[in-house]
């Protein structure tokens, strides 16, 4: 199972980016995959999830701004963030789970190796 995400950089406040995760190694139409993110000193958070039936959740404090969809003849889900704020810097992960999002970090059984954004103000 392997799960590698791209698309980090730096980018000016108030941009937009789509990070992208590739997954490999599992039935990609069974899973859910959860994008966390995780700043300096902070501990790691869930900023949205979209289940194996297309189901999209995101937290109340991001919805509007942070977009989850999934191409599964790719075998890759997008995140998509619409008006980049300095407090959006971290690093990016995705999470893959079988067929529901869970509510927490530790039901997601696999990972990526994260990339960095990095949000200039």
């Amino acid at each position: 199972v392997q799960l590698v995400e791209s698309g980090g950089g730096l980018v000016q406040a108030g941009g937009s980016l789509r990070l992208s995760c590739a997954a490999s190694g599992f039935t990609f139409d069974d899973v859910a995959i959860g994008w966390f993110r995780q700043a300096p000193g902070k501990e790691r958070e869930g900023v949205g999830c979209i289940s194996a039936g297309d189901n999209t959740f995101y937290p109340d404090s991001l919805k509007g701004r942070f977009s989850i969809s999934r191409d599964n003849a790719k075998n890759t889900v997008y995140l998509q963030i619409h008006s980049l704020k300095a407090e959006d810097t971290a690093i990016y992960y995705c999470a893959a789970a079988e067929f529901s999002c869970k509510p927490t970090v530790p039901e997601y059984p696999y990972w990526g190796q994260g990339t960095q954004v990095t949000v200039s103000s």
